[in-house]
């Protein structure tokens, strides 16, 4: 009896130390990578990896259009299986392990990535192009938004994403413009499914996209720096930040004299305010330096009967820095940096007829508050009728604070982290083409950005299993004050960059958009035109149209007093701005050309010997000519002049 009830102490131990394990064997989950998803687009005429992880060893199926796939886990619990080649069509549904994904299309697949100006959404640009936003849906183009996410611990294996759209007012309206219209146009013009990724970060260098094993060849410093970063570090930095931050919000909102007395309403009394030109740096300066911590400045518009509680839309272009804006003393709007427009709804009822009050609290954590000149300072009411806004403020200082750090350590600027971080987790998810829209956080060295950019394609290429990978990169527009005079500058030269790597991989072309930037707006709203020139490169590479993209030189020689330079196609005939030439003094001057044919004749009279021709090579050449027959401008260039 002793016997049997120790063997059945025994078993039933043994039992109570088994049934977890099996319990959690049996609910062990098959999870596919979250890029797969219910509206997804896979590419056409291509394999299809599907990849994702499960229990060590585990078997499964998958069923995907009227076929089931056996797979199997590997030793570490990583499954893929790379489904064959297909031709466009759908909706399909695929099963994984039980799991159902509906609505999946196949067609062709972009990867867009880069900085700010391919992550500048619809909603922004929407004034620009009001009937192609608000009125258009089209159920064969999706959209797919990586999440933005950085760490430095190290290659991520997935991302935790909203999923993929449908192209359509409400689900894309914070959607890539470029992304938005690129699917647009390649729906339309093929009639095939386009599944668009958007995969970009504001302010991210060339280098946060390159892997650290291609960096360490020809840029170990770089990655010397990004080692500095620990997780430790970051931890404790972007605490310490926090509460920096945390600190200096709660001491300017307890100092600033606009809140304690009620700066905001209409019934304060700021005739002992000093009136200055909103564009003047006077009102944001205290003992000639700009204020850091809070400037309030306030505006008196009359309205009339006939708008009088009408909703309205306040526009204030755009603001240095941060601002929170009030009407009547109800707050409208507040925007925390900034790039972003200002348009603020005012709700019916805020409006009275006669005397009403705008006020607009700056915030600033350094730097020198600031509207922005050139943008539209009004506002819009639903008849159509515009008041503008007077260019004479009132401005009082609120509180003088310290300058504050930024509120996290910003790691997502770092050699190797948006690679790791955002790159990693899409690959090898199989894709047509890549566009490549980045460039201006690396014009401070941009002498290292050609080999950067030749380092990211090969990276990518390879990363993706796809030698022949084609890319469209787009040119940096036109930014800045315009010069009459040469200019020597990071912006020229990055631009240059972009254009050597196209003119030495035939996989790669230029969407050139030296003519749709704006002077005041790093962020220019035509993304439309953007688009549309990559897609066209994308008709020649992907899909081998014959057509015509922008005029490129070929050729600088002598003749006689003359330097011919030779164009790969017909331009627009014309006298020509914007041409330099380089002469014996070292130095660039300006020179007269003529535009013909193919070609481009400058007079070099006054010039000893030039050795280089360029053109378009400042950060805003306004007066940029070249266009070809079918209206697209020419690519800014340097050449040498053969003799």
């Amino acid at each position: 009896m002793h016997y049997l009830l120790n063997r059945f102490e025994m078993r039933r131990h043994w039992l109570i130390f088994i049934l977890p394990f099996l319990f959690f064997q049996a609910e062990a989950k098959v999870v596919p990578a979250r890029i797969f998803q219910s509206g997804m687009v896979l590419q056409r005429n291509n394999s299809i990896p599907v990849w994702g992880t499960a229990s060590v060893g585990e078997k499964f199926e998958i069923s995907f259009n009227k076929r089931i796939y056996p797979v199997e886990a590997d030793t570490k619990g990583n499954w893929r299986i790379d489904l064959p080649k297909m031709k466009a069509g759908g909706p399909y549904t695929m099963t994984i392990a039980g799991e159902q994904f509906e609505d999946i299309l196949i067609g062709d697949v972009w990867l867009c990535s880069g900085q700010s100006n391919m992550d500048v959404d619809i909603e922004r640009v929407s004034p620009q192009y009001p009937d192609l936003v608000r009125n258009y849906s089209n159920n064969l183009v999706r959209l797919l938004r990586v999440d933005q996410v950085a760490t430095v611990s190290g290659p991520q294996t997935d991302f935790k994403t909203a999923g993929w759209k449908h192209l359509n007012p409400k689900d894309a309206w914070k959607f890539s413009a470029i992304g938005y219209f690129l699917g647009k146009n390649l729906q339309e013009s093929t009639k095939v499914p386009q599944g668009i990724i958007c995969n970009s970060w504001g302010g991210t260098p060339i280098e946060a996209w390159i892997p650290s094993d291609s960096l360490q060849k020809d840029f170990p410093q770089y990655l010397k720096r990004r080692n500095l970063y620990t997780p430790e570090y970051v931890a404790t930095q972007t605490k310490a930040n926090q509460l920096m931050n945390d600190g200096w919000w709660q001491l300017l909102n307890g100092t600033d004299l606009g809140l304690k007395e009620g700066w905001t309403g209409l019934d304060y009394d700021d005739s002992a305010w000093t009136s200055y030109n909103q564009f003047s740096k006077d009102w944001a300066q205290v003992d000639g330096r700009g204020v850091v911590g809070s400037v309030w400045m306030r505006q008196h518009v009359k309205i009339d009967a006939s708008h009088a509680g009408k909703p309205a839309l306040l526009v204030l272009g755009t603001l240095y820095d941060a601002d929170i804006t009030y009407v009547n003393g109800q707050q409208v709007g507040i925007t925390y940096y900034q790039y972003p427009p200002r348009r603020y709804n005012i709700p019916a009822g805020m409006l009275h007829e006669g005397d009403n009050v705008i006020s607009v609290r700056f915030v600033n954590k350094n730097g020198t508050p600031a509207f922005t000149q050139g943008k539209k300072y009004q506002i819009e009411f639903a008849d159509g009728e515009v008041l503008r806004l007077s260019e004479q403020w009132k401005s009082h200082v609120g509180t003088q604070m310290p300058s504050c750090p930024q509120e996290d350590v910003s790691i997502q600027y770092l050699p190797t982290v948006m690679h790791d971080c955002m790159l990693n987790p899409v690959v090898p998810y199989s894709i047509a083409g890549v566009v490549w829209n980045q460039g201006e956080s690396n014009a401070g060295h941009a002498d290292e950005y050609l080999t950067m950019l030749r380092k990211l394609k090969g990276d990518w290429r390879l990363r993706f299993d796809k030698s022949d990978l084609p890319f469209v990169i787009v040119q940096l527009a036109n930014y800045m004050a315009p010069s009459a005079q040469p200019q020597e500058t990071g912006w020229a030269v990055v631009r240059e960059a972009q254009r050597l790597s196209t003119v030495e991989d035939s996989r790669s072309e230029l969407a050139v958009a030296i003519d749709v930037g704006e002077a005041n707006d790093i962020h220019p709203l035509r993304k439309k035109e953007v688009a549309d020139r990559v897609a066209l490169a994308f008709q020649k590479l992907y899909y081998g149209k014959k057509v015509a993209l922008s005029p490129r030189p070929l050729t600088a020689r002598v003749n006689e007093d003359q330097i011919i330079v030779t164009f790969d196609q017909k331009l627009r005939s014309g006298d020509m701005m914007e041409f330099e030439l380089k002469g014996s003094d070292g130095r660039y001057h300006n020179a007269t050309a003529h535009a013909d044919e193919n070609e481009v004749t400058i007079d070099c009279a006054d010039n000893t010997a030039p050795t280089m021709v360029r053109y378009a090579w400042k950060n805003n050449p306004e007066k940029a000519g070249i266009y070809n027959v079918e209206g697209l401008p020419g690519t800014p260039f340097e050449i040498s002049i053969d003799r």
